[in-house]
């Protein structure tokens, strides 16, 4: 009989968990763990439906609490580019990749999910409305890239030294 509640199915949710209270919990406007979470999956998982599922699922229901808003689809398809950017980071993981992938899916969510504020009429439709969109933006994006730096840190990090103590850890993730 298979066991249900592996090592790996305990680590995946209490990634969804953790994500999902980072969110909740709210340190600061946008530092949570979700970027860091999909970055993972994305590099982690063999499943790539669960890699792709798990950001969406937190934000789904984090959003159930939280409330849901305008500009959902360009968070979720931001948090789905940063699971493709993990799947091709995913064979050659070192501190240089990681970071580069974590900055890089700061720098897509900033971009993208910034472009309907400026699309939404709140701003002229312009180029300088789009960079009052983007500059007015700007602490929320420092803030992106600090959490999503941290977090991505500590789980890449922190999964890592995992593996070295727990055997059922040290292949890729498997569900």
């Amino acid at each position: 009989m298979k066991k249900i509640l592996t090592p790996q199915a305990v680590f995946v949710i209490l990634l969804i968990v953790v994500a999902g209270a980072s969110r909740i919990i709210k340190i600061a406007p946008n530092i949570h763990a979700v970027g860091a979470m999909a970055l993972f999956a994305g590099a982690y998982f063999q499943n790539k439906k669960l890699a792709y599922a798990m950001p969406l699922i937190t934000m789904f229901l984090t959003d159930l609490i939280l409330g849901f808003h305008k500009i959902m689809i360009p968070v979720y398809a931001s948090f789905v580019f940063t699971v493709f950017i993990g799947t091709m980071i995913a064979n050659r993981k070192n501190i240089f990749t990681v970071a580069v992938g974590s900055l890089t899916s700061s720098v897509v969510f900033f971009l993208v999910t910034n472009l309907p504020f400026w699309f939404g009429n709140t701003y002229l439709w312009n180029f300088e409305g789009a960079m009052e969109s983007y500059t007015i933006a700007l602490p929320f994006f420092r803030n992106e890239i600090i959490g999503d730096l941290a977090f991505t840190a500590i789980l890449f990090g922190g999964f890592e030294l995992a593996r070295k103590r727990i055997p059922e850890l040290s292949r890729e993730i498997l569900l």
